[in-house]
């Protein structure tokens, strides 16, 4: 299955991209998606522990299972001011 993966602020400096569409099994969770992101961009992987992961409108975790075009925003942690 087939689901884009879109990544905001520094995170998007980094991959040198807004979002990438990356091709998973059937069942596969958000922690496949990053795994395979991963070793395709290892810049990402130190800041694996801060990501925050949207699907939708709503906040993840990597267990999240995924469906065919689901739309995963990868993001740093948000801050106020």
């Amino acid at each position: 299955m087939k689901v884009r993966a879109q990544f905001y602020a520094q995170l998007f400096y980094l991959v040198g991209r807004r979002e990438m569409d990356v091709d998973l099994a059937e069942g596969a969770t958000v922690g496949d998606l990053l795994a395979q992101i991963y070793a395709q961009q290892p810049k990402l992987r130190p800041h694996d522990k801060s990501i925050l992961i949207g699907a939708g409108v709503e906040f993840v975790d990597r267990n999240y299972k995924l469906k065919p075009g689901d739309e995963i925003s990868i993001m740093p942690p948000v801050q106020g001011g």
